[in-house]
């Protein structure tokens, strides 16, 4: 019986946290076609750093370069108050192409980032697993080309991030910012 019982218990436990590893990558993908200026246009996390900051959050600009070690710069621009914040990132590539690592040395986290989907010249849904210390967190990111997207891909970003057990409170489709991609003040 309580063999039973424990089997139950951790077939329960494997139900109810979603599993890193299930987590697609893009197939095929062309690390080239990737880099360029992307408009973040979704985000979603299930951490307290997110719920805290969603009401304050907007859109951000990134860019993408590749280092000469076939690594990605990612530099993202966020409107901050009445000015831009940059934050630079370096993510590692691994052996699976479209998955990436990076460490943030301000924070101390490990980050194991996937680029789930893309069209390359229209979007890209992104799924990062943020662990510090003894906690992991799921942030999901819809990155886009332009700043509008089709209805579709934000309904996909969406149904991705429930897909990954976030819900309707962890979701936010960004507020754009000015046309220089400038910060708007805070009232």
């Amino acid at each position: 019986m309580q063999t039973v019982l424990i089997s139950l218990l951790g077939l329960a436990l494997s139900c109810a946290l979603p599993v890193q590893a299930d987590v697609p990558v893009q197939a095929d993908f062309e690390q080239e076609k990737f880099t360029g200026r992307w408009y973040s246009i979704g985000l979603a996390s299930n951490s307290k750093w997110f719920q805290d900051k969603k009401q304050f959050m907007k859109m951000c600009t990134t860019v993408v370069t590749p280092t000469e070690d076939g690594n990605l710069d990612v530099t993202s621009t966020y409107p901050k108050m009445d000015q831009c914040e940059k934050r630079m990132s370096v993510y590692i590539r691994t052996e699976q192409p479209g998955q990436f690592s990076y460490t943030s040395q301000r924070w101390g986290s490990q980050h194991d980032i996937r680029v789930v989907e893309t069209n390359y010249v229209e979007y890209a849904l992104i799924h990062t697993t943020k662990t510090k210390a003894d906690r992991t967190y799921t942030v999901v990111v819809l990155y886009g080309r332009s700043k509008d997207l089709r209805p579709e891909l934000l309904e996909r970003f969406t149904d991705f991030a429930k897909e990954q057990g976030l819900t309707d409170n962890e979701i936010l489709i960004l507020p754009k910012t000015g046309k220089k991609e400038q910060a708007v003040p805070r009232k």
